[in-house]
């Protein structure tokens, strides 16, 4: 059944495509949404597998921050294909071709993954708030609620006051990280090294633990409802040649920018490799601890500042996304018509509530469980936006010529049944580890 009512209609096809032969003009004119699910993929929640994993085995797993960001462009990319061939985001999709029942279930399934993905972001603002300033965790959820009035106010200005903050702010990630490299002084070989495969990563419990940490924490469930309705902000004309041209630039708008995402999962990995594990500081896995010893074992007095304010630019941003998402999945699978402040309001406080609660029932110092109690409700979610994602893709009665070619629904099914695996296998894991506290 089609879908009548765009997401995002304020913005939708809100931005002009030159009519040109420049590659670089229609390059900018695309270049914009993948910035906005980059974020996703360096946000509070990566940073302690990042950390954890640095100090306790130096760069060995930057393989594995190398293979799950490959799998992330791929995944994405099949995110820019479904938006642009069929009109509809993911979550339009799912309320059009599945039965009413399923897609309730998997709505209800995606706001609570989205409430738990906002929660590591809260969190990680929050944390950044009360290491820079000092304030109490229950205070710095309450401030960062905020931004959900300045996104209102971007939107109002249009998509791409939006798409420039969040360019800004992982902008600022980058450069706090460039620096923390530069203080933190790695030996570029073993790091090169780092990025090839090692035998050891499957042969070690601990090692292979945190590894699927990292691979399981990749790929954020919001992030394919996202993209696939961003990329219609774009207005291309809705020809086969037009639309094969937004695919194009769709997916190398995604391909660099997640690109970006990895040089900076890699940097927060090497600096803790580089400061933590060869100083024999080899159990830091807190995103606090990270912050008090940053300075004194680096010998640089502005090195922890730096760190929190890329953390805190991290939360920003990825609570600005998660806004959008949560309003993605909400008019896609309910097809509700509510002002855009109240859902954007609305959204944010389905974020907002859990995080607060948690808070205040388990206390400041149990952030980094709540950290993990968050990514494994991704965990679970995950499935259920992954596969639903390749179905569209690679069913030619709905893409048409768009549909998945052999090759890339050999590798899409390849990456989705190891996404799902090693997300199982993880959740086991966290379970048996609870069970034992």
């Amino acid at each position: 059944m089609p879908h009548s009512v765009p997401s995002l209609s304020e913005v939708h096809r809100s931005i002009s495509i030159p009519n040109v032969q420049s590659f670089w003009r229609k390059m900018f004119a695309f270049a914009g949404p993948g910035y906005l699910v980059s974020v996703g993929y360096m946000d509070p929640g990566n940073w302690a597998t990042d950390i954890a994993g640095g100090s306790k085995f130096g760069y060995t797993l930057l393989s594995v921050i190398l293979l799950s960001n490959l799998m992330a462009i791929l995944l994405q990319s099949l995110c820019v294909r479904l938006g642009v061939a069929t009109g509809k985001d993911l979550a339009q999709a799912c309320r059009d071709y599945f039965s009413p029942s399923v897609s309730f279930i998997l709505w209800i399934l995606c706001e609570i993954a989205i409430a738990a993905c906002d929660l590591a972001e809260l969190l990680g603002s929050a944390i950044a708030l009360q290491l820079l300033f000092g304030l109490p965790l229950m205070a710095g959820v309450c401030i960062t609620t905020l931004d959900v009035l300045g996104l209102i106010f971007l939107q109002s200005k249009g998509f791409r006051y939006t798409e420039a903050l969040v360019i800004v702010l992982v902008a600022t990630i980058g450069v706090c990280f460039a620096t923390e490299l530069l203080f933190s002084r790695p030996a570029i070989g073993s790091v090169l090294q780092g990025y090839l495969p090692n035998s050891e990563i499957v042969h070690n419990p601990e090692m292979l633990y945190l590894a699927i940490g990292i691979l399981g924490a990749t790929v954020m469930p919001h992030n394919l409802y996202l993209h696939s309705s961003i990329v219609q902000t774009r207005n291309w004309q809705p020809t086969t040649n037009k639309r094969r041209e937004a695919i194009k630039f769709g997916t190398i708008d995604s391909t660099v920018a997640l690109s970006f995402a990895l040089l900076i999962n890699s940097a927060i990995l090497i600096v803790a490799a580089a400061t933590f594990h060869f100083s024999g500081n080899q159990g830091v896995a807190e995103i606090q601890d990270a912050y008090q010893l940053l300075s004194p074992l680096l010998g640089v007095s502005g090195a922890s500042a730096i760190f929190g304010i890329a953390l805190l630019a991290s939360g920003q941003s990825s609570t600005l996304t998660a806004t959008l998402a949560g309003q993605i999945v909400m008019e896609g699978f309910l097809r509700i018509k509510l002002p855009a402040w109240l859902r954007r309001l609305a959204t944010r406080l389905i974020a907002v509530i859990p995080a607060l609660i948690a808070v205040a029932m388990f206390g400041e110092h149990s952030t980094s469980n709540l950290l993990v109690f968050s990514q494994v409700i991704l965990s679970l979610q995950l499935p259920f936006a992954v596969i639903p994602l390749v179905i569209f893709t690679s069913d030619r009665r709905l893409m048409g010529e768009f549909v998945n070619p052999r090759w890339l629904k050999i590798m899409a099914w390849a990456v989705a049944v190891l996404l799902v695996g090693l997300n199982s296998w993880l959740l086991i894991q966290v379970g048996m580890d609870w069970i034992r506290l």
